[in-house]
């Protein structure tokens, strides 16, 4: 006796109410097991994959490729043909529910989830990443604290040397950071659905997207990554170095034709949302300043041949996120938020940084959790991690909310400096502009000096002129002297 099951859209974190569905990866008539990823949905934060809740066969796809649909609306309908069913899948969506992100290759601790539930162990040892339905899990990392380098003698430093120490390390007490990151997946291999080219090769789900965009064969790509994995480079190398075109670029016009219409949805439609709701509810005020970062450049460079540095990207970016975080510590009342439904300001005793990322599928600003307790290296490496997630389109829901401050990085296409708009709910956000050779007034003369522009907007309703101009000098002062952040 057959039992045919519909599997709805769930809800995949942060109250999210619609999704697309960029592509499905089984067809009718195929078998599915449970915990097979049988489709694969962008939301407007982030590329999830869906396994399947049951075993069966997949007897309908109910919504085609493109389409976007809202939460709860059936997609595909599987027959287990034993009459048996989750009850947990079959359950109608749950906003309150959080992402759960196992994992991946580590079963489940003994009794969190039932035989058959999403959760559970997958084909292949792996553990699925459906959320929204079972039970909770939790999977967070937590970065080991990591000691700075003892500093020189004291009669052999300058304060410049010995400011690498201090920015390696902070004067709060020694706590593990409470930063909760998403595991990003694990290489995988395909799972067949009438095309089984590339079914049997290692590798990461962007990399395969990226295969699928380039019309790479995966299984005739000669694998470079460690236990075999087929990496970024290797598809990027067979496809000859061309890189697939952005998704969020207008589509190639006809001969003739005076208009192209692109929809609004995903990343594009969420961030129109955000910034006409920021743009209209918190009245923005921006300061700019003038700096000249000559020793902070300097201080790049020293960074990037140290030995402790060897593992993670070292760039201006990182000093400008330093030196914010240490003005915020010298300006608390800056990190907060407006409860309008309370009429309170919330100061927040920590600070989560949010960096504008430019993705294929448009602007998404993850953050760094308790970014306030990181070293330097830790911060490089939580920059260097939510980065490369972020441009992989894996950035998960729970990396891009909460956040307090932003920095926006604008010099890396050239530009000065601009009036950036909050992100909703926080109190400021600071416009990184371009380093610049420029003729500059220093130690009463006229020499050439790496300048750069900074612009801070923030919200007037609970930050003041005299509150924001202190904060944005103390940033600028740090940058223009990083000794400064000895005596902080």
């Amino acid at each position: 006796m057959s039992d045919a099951k519909q599997f709805r859209l769930p809800d995949v974190g942060e109250g999210l109410t619609e999704a697309e569905i960029v592509s499905w990866k089984v067809k009718p008539g195929d078998t599915v097991k449970v915990n097979e990823i049988v489709v694969e949905i962008e939301t407007a934060k982030s590329l999830v994959e869906l396994p399947s809740p049951w075993a069966g066969v997949v007897t309908e796809l109910l919504v085609d490729e493109g389409t976007t649909v809202d939460v709860g609306t059936p997609i595909i309908t599987v027959d287990t043909g034993d009459g048996s069913s989750s009850p947990a899948a079959s359950a109608p969506p749950r906003d309150d529910m959080a992402p759960s992100i196992p994992e991946v290759g580590t079963p489940p601790a003994e009794g969190a989830v039932e035989p058959g539930l999403i959760g559970g162990p997958a084909p292949g040892g792996r553990t699925s990443v459906l959320v929204g339905y079972g039970p909770r899990t939790t999977s967070a990392v937590r970065r080991p604290r990591k000691s700075g380098p003892t500093p020189a003698s004291a009669s052999a430093a300058t304060a410049q040397q010995a400011v690498q120490t201090s920015m390696m390390t902070t004067p709060t007490p020694v706590r593990e950071p409470a930063m909760d990151e998403a595991l990003e997946s694990a290489p995988v291999r395909g799972v067949p659905s009438g095309d089984a080219a590339g079914a049997n090769v290692l590798a990461k789900p962007p990399v395969r997207k990226l295969a699928k965009d380039l019309g790479v064969d995966l299984s005739a790509v000669t694998p470079t990554g460690e236990g075999g994995v087929v990496t970024r480079a290797d598809v990027e190398s067979a496809a000859g170095g061309v890189a697939p075109a952005s998704t969020s670029a207008a589509p190639r016009r006809a001969p003739g034709e005076r208009e192209t219409r692109i929809p609004v949805k995903g990343v594009r439609k969420m961030t129109a949302q955000a910034m006409v709701t920021s743009a209209f509810t918190a009245p923005h005020v921006t300061e700019w300043v003038t700096v000249d970062v000559t020793r902070t450049m300097d201080l790049v460079k020293k960074l990037k041949h140290d030995r402790d540095f060897q593992d993670v990207k070292v760039s201006p970016l990182l000093l400008v996120a330093k030196a914010m975080l240490l003005a915020a510590r010298r300006n608390p009342d800056v990190n907060a938020s407006w409860d309008e439904a309370a009429q309170e300001i919330v100061v927040k005793h920590y600070v989560n940084l949010g960096i504008a990322a430019a993705t294929p599928r448009g602007l998404v600003v993850p953050n760094v959790k308790d970014a306030d307790q990181l070293t330097l290296h830790e911060l490089a490496e939580a920059l260097q991690s939510l980065t490369a997630t972020a441009r992989e389109g894996r950035t998960q829901p729970a990396d891009m909310s909460g956040g307090t401050m932003t920095i926006t990085n604008v010099g890396v296409f050239g530009v000065d400096a601009g009036t950036p708009i909050l992100n909703p709910g926080e109190s400021a956000i600071l416009c990184f502009g371009a380093v610049r050779d420029m003729p500059w007034v220093h130690e009463g003369e006229i020499a050439v000096r790496k300048v750069t522009q900074l612009a801070l907007s923030f919200d007037h309703r609970m930050v003041d002129g005299q509150l924001g101009s202190m904060f944005l000098a103390d940033i600028a002062r740090v940058l223009e002297d990083p000794a400064t952040a000895l005596l902080w």
